[in-house]
């Protein structure tokens, strides 16, 4: 039974009415705890039962991908863990690698609250957080102590995005500023240029403004980190087939896709609790199940225009194995989890793997690497 889904989810949801955003700084604040006392009694209990609950270890899952080892190819999205607190306990709940952020050059408050709600008729959530985050420069302390007290077991990404007090102009600095103080702390960095909820960020989609970001990172990349830009759900054919060129241009690791849609059709959800307003009346990016079908259809078709050569990430409504299959056979060479977690819970990363693994043995298949794509090369 999932405790989780079938007890706790339903006390904190829908009993207690707890605000999301508290009960997201409370889930960090624990994990950070957890993480920086993790040799003493009783966090180094309640780890040791986190690792033997919630991780699966099988090298059926192994890759090795842009130089790095993936023990499995589930990750965390941005956005969870913004400042990168709880580093440490990531893989201890199953995770094959995480992704902090988003962080920007200058610390910032982030949107009015409240600024994130559940909309649990459509499995979805609605954030317009606004990269709120104590800055690059605190996020480099933190992981430099982290980097000399533990090997982290699993590749950490960092997720880059434009200080609202910038202006667009200048944003190819912003992003540079921050990655010159992270560059050494980032297993893999991307280049966030999707969010909603930063004013006229995602117009740095346009192929102009993105090549002026990718290469003044791509200048100051000395140690050839791997680099991948995060797209939008939104953005026409057209517009990926430009990003994909520029991907190629400034040999960039890959794509993300995808990130939070502000699109709004097929809601079941009439109003918003905590604003009394629909869900169309507010500003913000969508995730969950109603983005889980337009981030697959993206995957497949830079798979396709790219011949399976360019590697993609793959994000949007993952909640079972089934979506995660379904992402990884479209394209994804690995996969990432953010508001499917919340609904289904810790449990669910296990879950998902053996899922995975079932699934590859249902197809006759030895490794999960043999998935990717598997659907444009069985049509071909």
């Amino acid at each position: 039974m999932n405790i989780y889904k079938n007890a706790l989810r339903p006390l904190l949801f829908t009993l207690l009415k707890a605000d999301p955003e508290w009960l997201h700084s409370s889930t960090i604040r624990s994990l950070s705890w957890l993480g920086k006392t993790d040799h003493q009694a009783p966090a180094s209990w309640i780890n040791q039962f986190l690792a033997q609950s919630f991780c699966l270890s099988d090298a059926r899952l192994e890759q090795n991908l842009f130089g790095l080892r993936f023990p499995n190819p589930l990750g965390l999205a941005a956005g969870f863990d913004k400042d990168g607190v709880a580093v440490p306990m990531w893989s201890k709940l199953g995770f094959g690698f995480a992704e902090v952020g988003t962080v920007t050059f200058h610390a910032q408050p982030g949107n009015p609250r409240p600024r994130l709600f559940r909309l649990p008729l459509d499995k979805a959530a609605l954030n317009r957080m606004g990269f709120n985050n104590q800055g690059a420069a605190a996020m480099a302390a933190r992981l430099t102590e982290v980097k000399q007290e533990l090997n982290i077991s699993i590749p950490i990404g960092i997720n880059l995005g434009k200080s609202k007090i910038t202006p667009l102009e200048e944003a190819a600095k912003d992003y540079l500023d921050s990655f010159r103080l992270l560059k050494n702390f980032g297993d893999y960095f991307v280049v966030n240029v999707s969010s909603p909820n930063t004013p006229g960020l995602r117009s740095l989609q346009d192929a102009a403004m993105l090549s002026s970001i990718l290469e003044v990172l791509q200048q100051e990349n000395n140690t050839q980190k791997p680099v991948f830009v995060k797209i939008a759900p939104d953005l026409e054919w057209e517009a990926i087939a430009d990003i994909i060129s520029l991907a190629k241009t400034y040999q960039l690791a890959g794509i993300i896709a995808t990130n939070t849609t502000i699109r709004r059709d097929g809601l079941k959800t009439q109003v918003i609790s905590q604003t009394g307003k629909s869900p169309q009346q507010e500003a913000g990016g969508l995730s969950g199940a109603p983005v889980r079908e337009r981030s697959t259809e993206v995957i497949r078709f830079i798979w396709q225009q790219t011949a399976g050569q360019l590697p993609i990430i793959g994000v949007g409504g993952i909640f079972t194995p089934e979506d995660a299959w379904e992402k990884i056979t479209a394209g994804a060479c690995l996969i990432q989890v953010y508001t499917g977690w919340i609904y289904e819970g810790p449990a669910m990363i296990r879950h998902v793997l053996q899922g995975l693994l079932s699934k590859l043995e249902q197809s006759g298949l030895n490794t999960i690497s043999e998935a990717v794509g598997l659907q444009g090369k069985i049509e071909n």
